[in-house]
């Protein structure tokens, strides 16, 4: 398997508090994997560090050979890299398609009109293409402070890919959505995304991990402490003293 993400020696501090501790590991493309770990373990910086949103203090991010340490969020989305956020980052006050629209112009570099119905027939298209993926046309025009959290997650995905990334990494996909929504939101995300998209995936729910990650990364105190497949590593007994609360 070839690799599409490499990091080296990434180290992170907040004052006294270390959120990353000499972090190297090696992503492959088309994996799914899941990053586990308690509230304040690193997961969620180490997302930040490789997406351009936190600067590491040490260490190296390589993004298929090239060096993508300390660029921003654009140059790094540019190179392929593109994230959803625990808390959808979306225009509240527009509808599912305006959301859309404007992603799918600045992904493409198209100016557009004051959004629906503008833009070139591949915008349209490409609009239509993803309504359709994510389970959102009986959502085209209902204004977003109005979606259930369910729906604003699978918004919050489908604004992520409009650049068509090679490597997404996705912050509590199912945070916030009822338990009997949260497998067919991520039935709905798998079968979306192309099968050569290399997902990571911070995940609280163990069976959410267990059912859609082909490796997951346990992280505890900045560090990862165990690193396999998802069967091997969920029964690591230093990670399940963390999942189930109870003393090493």
């Amino acid at each position: 398997m070839s690799a599409i993400l490499d990091v080296r020696n990434l180290r992170k501090s907040f004052g006294a508090i270390t959120a990353a501790d000499d972090i190297s590991v090696t992503i492959n493309a088309g994996e799914r994997v899941g990053l586990i770990g308690t509230n304040g373990a690193g997961k969620t910086t180490f997302v930040n560090m490789v997406t351009g949103y936190l600067r590491a203090d040490g260490g190296s991010i390589v993004l298929r050979g090239a060096d993508i340490s300390g660029k921003s969020p654009r140059e790094i989305a540019r190179a392929g890299v593109c994230r959803s956020f625990q808390i959808p980052q979306l225009f509240l006050s527009l509808t599912t398609e305006e959301n859309l629209i404007i992603a799918l112009g600045i992904s493409s570099g198209e100016a557009l009109r004051p959004f629906a119905g503008t833009g070139s027939p591949v915008l349209v298209a490409s609009l239509d293409d993803l309504l359709t993926r994510y389970r959102l046309q009986e959502f085209r025009y209902r204004v977003v402070s109005e979606l259930p959290g369910g729906v604003r997650k699978l918004l919050d995905i489908a604004v992520s890919v409009t650049r068509g990334p090679s490597l997404l990494l996705l912050d509590e996909p199912t945070s916030g959505v009822a338990a009997e929504q949260k497998f067919d939101l991520m039935d709905i995300v798998v079968n979306a995304l192309p099968k050569d998209v290399t997902v990571l995936f911070v995940e609280h729910d163990m069976d959410i991990v267990s059912r859609y990650s082909t490796r997951v990364l346990a992280f505890y105190d900045g560090r990862i402490i165990s690193d396999g497949p998802s069967d091997v590593v969920l029964q690591d007994s230093r990670v399940k003293s963390f999942i189930t609360g109870a003393p090493n």
